[in-house]
């Protein structure tokens, strides 16, 4: 599946801190659950990925869908 197609699967997302010092990222669809763990510093680099797909997803927003250079 590539990012770009459409799903009708809907899921529910948790994220926290676990017990053992990680950071916990839950995934629950369709009888499906995936706990995925991540270091402190594995969590921030994702972090900064999603900041940096909000910023052009945002761009592409602006400009109807078209492909270009993302604003920053």
């Amino acid at each position: 599946m590539s990012i770009n197609k459409q799903s009708e699967i809907a899921a529910n997302l948790q994220i926290g801190p676990t017990d053992q010092g990680m950071v916990r990222i839950y995934v629950e669809a369709e009888g499906l659950e995936l706990p995925l763990d991540f270091d402190a510093d594995e969590a921030e680099e994702i972090a900064e990925e999603l900041r940096g797909a909000a910023q052009a997803a945002r761009a592409m927003a602006e400009t109807g869908g078209k492909k270009g250079k993302p604003r920053r």
